[in-house]
């Protein structure tokens, strides 16, 4: 079975990569006591997946490595936080969101979208690919919900909810992460990276 090294130590993203790549063995690299510390210092999300997946598979000479970047961009700050999503403010995930809600103090729901952007690349040192997911939605007035982790508790949905307020399944179906996972299945049934 062909082995995918994954840079990731969340056990979550983990599964959810083994469940759509079935066909690989789906490896994280702590498993494997392997450290490559990659700066994050591009300006787009895929530039940062790319970076972390070519710089791991050439140091693990030419294994399979995926990677990925996300975070949230919000419209009406320009765009912001963006590649800062997890850096622009120090603290944790629930300071963090509390902030971005007050930056918004008094704006109307409608000039609030966010969208959620995850790309994920998958390269060997050679070749790579790769896709973006995302997922729309407005900052929540205040946090609400208790299932998930990030910024999950401020991003809510179309239908009202916050995507800390949905079951885990749920979540699932419309995760940025998912569609961007199967855009990769698919390009990898075609075979556009290399064989081992």
């Amino acid at each position: 079975m062909k082995e995918i090294i994954v840079a990731s130590t969340n056990k979550g993203k983990i599964q959810e990569v083994q469940e759509i790549l079935k066909q690989y063995k789906i490896i994280a690299m702590s498993d494997m006591g392997i450290e490559i510390d990659v700066e994050e210092n591009q300006n787009t999300f895929e530039g940062n997946a790319i970076k972390k997946a070519e710089t791991i598979a050439k140091a693990l000479e030419g294994k399979m490595c995926m990677a990925d970047d996300s975070g949230i961009e919000i419209a009406y700050l320009d765009g912001f936080p963006g590649v800062l999503t997890k850096r622009w403010h120090k603290g944790t995930d629930r300071e963090r969101n509390l902030a971005i809600i007050e930056k918004l103090k008094g704006i109307p729901k409608e000039k609030r979208k966010i969208t959620f952007t995850t790309a994920i690349a998958l390269s060997d040192g050679k070749k790579t690919i790769c896709e973006i997911g995302t997922i729309e939605g407005f900052v929540a007035q205040q946090v609400r919900g208790e299932n998930g982790f990030g910024f999950d508790e401020i991003f809510e949905l179309e239908r009202g909810k916050t995507l800390a307020e949905i079951s885990s399944e749920e979540k699932n179906e419309i995760s940025a992460r998912r569609k961007a996972l199967e855009k990769i299945k698919q390009r990898l049934l075609k075979e556009e990276i290399q064989k081992y």
